[in-house]
């Protein structure tokens, strides 16, 4: 009989250690120009890390990963989702939702957000111009791999409390300042030293040159979230909007 109440005990406590979660998302963008903001951009980012992210629509990786995709059906987030299409100084990026288990950050899946304008047909991976590199004239062996407007993960994991991470990459077609490389003094040895002498004597102001580049805005963010809540995490170009909510 002692044996047969520990048992019960273990078989009514598994759904505990065996806990889900509906996770809901959406992320939108800003319609602002990114100099028109408070924000000090970096120049240069460091990349994101896919090496374990995957694809939420690929069935096989998120069942690996403890998770599934939810159909529209689930959605509450749908109000909102319609309010942003029709602001005009707004535009969603993503709307979507899986379930989940209960994990912690190292065992948690990293799923790979990729959707929008695709600007690999114009840029190169670096940020430049393919126009730009052409005319430039320097051989160069340029690998073509898609560029979409927003490229990122996010993940949610538990440790203790539910916690969201962002690592999000907004790509904005802009205009970069190039300094070019004056001819005047590449020829300067072939003169004469009285000619370089008063040379020496004038101010040398490299030539800058705008072209045209591919910017990209990082959201890197960190967000305790508390399950049946709508939570919100922005900067002044990207926006998301979580509700995380335990599964039925």
């Amino acid at each position: 009989m002692k044996k047969l109440i520990i048992f019960l005990l273990v078989f009514v406590s598994l759904p505990t250690f065996a806990r889900s979660f509906d996770i809901e998302l959406i992320i939108f963008k800003r319609n602002v120009e990114p100099s028109n903001t408070n924000e000090a951009w970096p120049q240069s980012l460091p990349p994101i890390n896919f090496n374990r992210s995957i694809s939420y629509n690929s069935k096989e990786m998120m069942s690996a990963n403890g998770a599934y995709l939810l159909s529209s059906g689930s959605y509450r987030l749908n109000r909102q989702y319609e309010a942003l299409s029709r602001h005009a100084g707004f535009k969603p990026l993503v709307h979507v939702a899986w379930r989940q288990t209960d994990r912690g950050e190292s065992r948690s899946p990293i799923l790979h957000i990729r959707t929008g304008q695709d600007f690999s047909d114009r840029y190169a991976a670096d940020g430049r111009s393919l126009k730009a590199i052409a005319a430039d004239g320097t051989p160069t062996s340029i690998e073509r791999s898609a560029l979409n407007e927003l490229d990122g993960t996010i993940q949610v994991y538990v440790q203790h409390y539910l916690y969201l991470k962002t690592n999000l990459n907004l790509r904005i077609p802009g205009k970069n300042e190039v300094i070019l490389q004056d001819s005047t003094l590449d020829s300067a040895d072939d003169q004469d030293d009285d000619t370089v002498q008063i040379g020496n004597l004038e101010p040398i102001k490299p030539k800058v040159e705008t072209q045209d580049f591919l910017n990209s805005y990082r959201m890197k963010q960190k967000r305790q979230i508390r399950s049946g809540e709508t939570h919100y995490l922005d900067n002044p170009l990207l926006g998301v909007i979580i509700q995380i909510r335990k599964a039925q």
